[in-house]
C-alpha cells in the first residue's frame, strides 16, 4: 500500500443521508450490476422471441434458456499509462467482510446509525467490481463514494490516468487527479442483490457490511494489479473525522 495522504478537515462538518442505491443514481461513480428484468423469465422471453428495447441490449444464449444481458458493466485497465510501465493484470479475490459496529444517537427524535468517514481510496488504473455471495436476502452493505476535486500540490505526487484509448466506450470521465470532494460525498445502502463497480480513479470509503455483530457478507472482488502500491491503491486518510453517514432506520433493522 503506498504512503497515505493526510488531511485536515478544518471545521468541515458533513453529514450525508445513505439512499438506496440505483444505477442512474451512482453511474456518475460507476455501474450498478442487477437483473434489470427479474420477474422475466427466460422461457417467456424464448417464446415470444422479442427483447427489443429491454436494458441492456439482451439476447437469448443456451438454446433459449437464458438470457443474456450485455455490457452491464464497464470493465477497465488503464495500467498501460502506469508510470512504471509495469502491466496490469487480472486479479480475482475473496473478501470476507465483518459488519461494522456503528455508532447511535438520536438524530430527531429518532435513532439512527451513523458510519463515520475516516478513509477514502481509489484504484487509478483499474475498475474494481465487488459481488456479494451467499448472503440472505435482508443483507445489505453501505456504498461510499466522492468525486475528486482539482488537482493541486497535495495530490501532486499520485500518477493517475490521462486518457482512455482511442475508441473506448465508457459511461463517465475520468475523475482525474484531485484528492477527493468530500462536499460531493454520496452514500448508497446496496443489497446481496446487486454487485457495484467502482470506475477507475473512483474515490470510495473500503466495503462497509451493515448488520448485527458476528455477521459477514463474503465479496468476490474483480480488478487489474501490477504490485506497484501507488499505481495500485492510493489512500486518503481524515482524522479525526466530522465527516459521517447517516443511515435511514430500515437500514437499521435489517439483518444479515
Amino acid at each position: 500500500m503506498a504512503t497515505p495522504v493526510k488531511i485536515k478537515l478544518k471545521g468541515l462538518d458533513v453529514v450525508v443521508d445513505a439512499v438506496p442505491l440505483e444505477l442512474e443514481l451512482f453511474k456518475p461513480f460507476g455501474d450498478v450490476v442487477a437483473n434489470p428484468q427479474p420477474d422475466l423469465h427466460p422461457a417467456v422471453a424464448a417464446k415470444a422471441n422479442d427483447t427489443a428495447g429491454m436494458p441492456f441490449d439482451p439476447i437469448l444464449a443456451n438454446q433459449g434458456t437464458a438470457i443474456k444481458y450485455q455490457h452491464v458493466s464497464r470493465i477497465e485497465n488503464l495500467y498501460d499509462q502506469a508510470p512504471s510501465g509495469r502491466t496490469g493484470v487480472a486479479v480475482s479475490n475473496m473478501f470476507m467482510c465483518a459488519s461494522r459496529a456503528l455508532p447511535r444517537r438520536l438524530d430527531g427524535g429518532v435513532e439512527r446509525e451513523f458510519f463515520p468517514v475516516t478513509v477514502l481510496e481509489r484504484h487509478p488504473f483499474t475498475s474494481q467490481t465487488f459481488v456479494p455471495l451467499g448472503a440472505g436476502s435482508q443483507s445489505r452493505y453501505l456504498v461510499v463514494v466522492a468525486p475528486s476535486l482539482s488537482p493541486s500540490a497535495k495530490d501532486q505526487q499520485l500518477p493517475v490516468p490521462s486518457s482512455r484509448p482511442p475508441g473506448t466506450i465508457a459511461n463517465r470521465e475520468l475523475p482525474g487527479r484531485g484528492l477527493p470532494d468530500l462536499k460531493g460525498l454520496r452514500a448508497f445502502i446496496a443489497t446481496t442483490d446487486q454487485a457495484v463497480t467502482y470506475g477507475a480513479g473512483t474515490w470510495h470509503s473500503p466495503m462497509v457490511a451493515l448488520g448485527p455483530a458476528g455477521k459477514a457478507i463474503d465479496f468476490f472482488v474483480f480488478q487489474f494489479a501490477n504490485e506497484v502500491a501507488v499505481e495500485d491503491c492510493q489512500e486518503v486518510f481524515f482524522g479525526p473525522s466530522t465527516v459521517s453517514v447517516r443511515l435511514q432506520p430500515q437500514s437499521i433493522l435489517s439483518k444479515l
